[in-house]
């Protein structure tokens, strides 16, 4: 049963879980903790499911005679986990290097084509007329870029907190983040998997860099800039000022107590650990002694 079991899990934690996890709002007030509470599902369903692959080659090495029928089915539960972990690394891989490629291609056009904002070396205006802000990330020499329409249309204070939101960006690597949780929804078949904690960190990581500029500027700078840029769209590989501008809004609107905010910190590290731990520790630990027992007796 434990690999029922465990490819169950596996599957609900692909499909169902995020499915209904993305319709709360409470993960979003503490997004930090939110953040690690979606990587959590992601990487508990991969484990979960590779867990099914290993303990089905185990229980067919270890069962005498198993049912025709039973050994079809966990041959297709080993050959998921199989087919999960190829992609994870194959997907690894692919998003390492298209996005770098990216990047890179990006970074030297906005180069040649932009202008130093004042004293900030890391930050190019370019001359367009639409509201536009957003950051390249790169672990030596990043660039914010924003555009002429921006810094028209933001008065000081607005400006000031567009570019702490796309510097926290930078900062703290949110781009590091979005990027294995791209892996994690390649590693997946498209009829296994959801783009919804894809989606959620995308929201997430917003939401913190938002958390950011508000500490340096306030509420209210912060909302009239996400207005002025909510048009403007975001480049591939880019982590733009103006994205989910309703969400981050509605957030502003209706500021969470320092309590909500604690108790949506706890309640995602509660299920975090849950999610990672309980399927290890009654599924596949008792499992994989009760295996290597019976390996060492016969």
């Amino acid at each position: 049963m434990t690999p029922l079991l465990l490819g169950a899990i596996g599957l609900a934690l692909a499909l169902p879980v995020p499915a209904l996890l993305s319709r709360a709002a409470w993960p979003r007030l503490a997004p930090a903790a939110g953040i690690v509470l979606w990587q959590s599902l992601a990487l508990a369903a991969v484990l979960a499911i590779s867990g099914a692959a290993l303990s089905t080659a185990l229980w067919l090495v270890t069962d005498p005679e198993p049912a025709p029928w039973r050994v079809v089915l966990h041959v297709v539960i080993m050959g998921i986990g199989v087919l999960v972990w190829a992609r994870f690394w194959w997907a690894a891989w692919q998003v390492w290097r298209e996005t770098s490629q990216r990047r890179a291609r990006h970074r030297e056009l906005v180069d040649l084509l932009g202008e130093p904002h004042g004293a900030l070396p890391a930050v190019r205006v370019l001359a367009e007329q639409t509201p536009v802000a957003y950051c390249i990330p790169r672990l030596r020499d990043p660039r914010v870029v924003i555009s002429s329409g921006a810094v028209a249309s933001l008065d000081d204070e607005a400006l000031r907190a567009v570019l702490e939101h796309e510097r926290s960006h930078v900062r703290t690597r949110h781009d590091l983040v979005l990027e294995a949780f791209g892996v994690l929804h390649r590693a997946f078949p498209r009829v296994l998997r959801t783009d919804a904690p894809l989606r959620q960190s995308q929201v997430m990581v917003e939401l913190m860099a938002d958390d950011a500029a508000r500490r340096v500027t306030g509420d209210r700078p912060l909302a009239r800039a996400i207005v002025a840029l909510a048009g403007g769209s975001t480049p591939a590989g880019a982590l733009g000022a103006g994205s989910d501008a309703l969400v981050r809004l509605e957030r502003l609107r209706d500021p969470a107590s320092r309590s909500a905010r604690r108790a949506s910190a706890v309640a995602s590290g509660v299920v975090s650990a849950a999610v990672l731990v309980v399927p290890t520790v009654f599924v596949a630990v008792p499992w994989l002694y009760h295996a290597v027992e019976v390996l060492l007796t016969r």
